[in-house]
């Protein structure tokens, strides 16, 4: 087996391909996509010697395994889990040689939701838009893997060397998300806002790729009518009529008619990606 190509032989509940997405199309209804943490995409890349925008795999919660068809150096990243080639343990979190034929398998998150999948060359199906990303909203670029897909590999040429960089610290015990209110916190009351600055939410188990959904006490809303849809951005709280927040991740809707109270720090939607349900969520509003 010389070709450049690896083969899943189990696919786990939910891996995808992703990079760091295709920005710049939501005028057009797509969302940007993309890994839902993209600092641990960079840094299995770097590990392997790709480029920091290279294709990897996205796991959720229990792993995958893949056998390589070539020889290829392998990191995985995000999430902590085991790791095995052909049965033996391999290091997690550096970067790893595996021949060709040989059985890599990514186990289940000891903590957090997604580990991280890194190939050297990168995965290179097709991109769409600029980008190989999987949107699960749009249905847009690579479906979701399944056991016995072929992915192609590009060009191993990068030299690899030292990556200085400090070990993942694992998602907190508490999420916090800081929040710049707006443009809609007006459609609540001030209870509501206090609310959402001084109380506890924690992480439902319907949260997804599209969003992060909260359960806990719902925001009463000053305004009872309802919004023609307008633009939704990474990182916006919507509040359904149910007055629970929901965060948008990387496959959210461009629009939306729900109103948004507010919108979460980018550099803090990582964490927000590796929080398993249950986990304690507090805003803290910013201006």
């Amino acid at each position: 087996m010389t070709d450049r190509a690896v083969a899943v032989v189990r696919a786990g509940a939910l891996t995808t391909v992703q990079d760091l997405g295709r920005a710049g199309y939501a005028h057009l209804g797509v969302p940007r996509s993309g890994a839902l943490d993209p600092a641990a995409v960079r840094l299995v890349n770097r590990l392997v010697g790709n480029a920091g925008t290279a294709a990897v795999l996205e796991t959720t919660v229990t792993g995958c395994a893949l056998r390589p068809r070539c020889a290829v150096t392998v990191a995985v990243g995000g999430a902590p889990c085991p790791v095995r080639v052909d049965g033996r343990p391999a290091a997690w979190g550096t970067a790893v040689r595996v021949a060709a034929g040989a059985v890599l398998e990514i186990g289940a998150a000891v903590r957090g939701l997604r580990s991280y999948v890194a190939l050297g060359g990168g995965i290179e199906v097709d991109p769409v838009l600029g980008s190989r990303s999987t949107d699960l909203l749009s249905g847009l670029g690579p479906e979701p893997l399944a056991d016995g897909t072929v992915l192609p590999l590009g060009a191993d040429t990068a030299v690899r060397g030292p990556v200085d960089a400090p070990p993942w610290p694992g998602p907190p015990d508490t999420l916090v998300l800081r929040l710049r209110l707006g443009p809609r916190d007006d459609w609540f009351t001030p209870a509501a806002l206090r609310t959402l600055a001084t109380r506890a939410y924690r992480v439902s188990g319907a949260s997804n790729r599209i969003g992060l959904r909260l359960e806990g006490p719902p925001l009463e809303r000053a305004e009872p009518g309802e919004l023609a849809s307008e633009g939704m951005v990474l990182g916006a709280v919507q509040v359904p009529p149910d007055g629970r927040p929901v965060v948008f991740l990387a496959d959210h809707p461009t629009t939306g008619g729900y109103p948004v109270v507010g919108v979460v720090a980018e550099a803090d939607l990582g964490a927000a990606a590796q929080a398993v349900p249950g986990t304690a969520v507090r805003f803290v509003p910013t201006r």
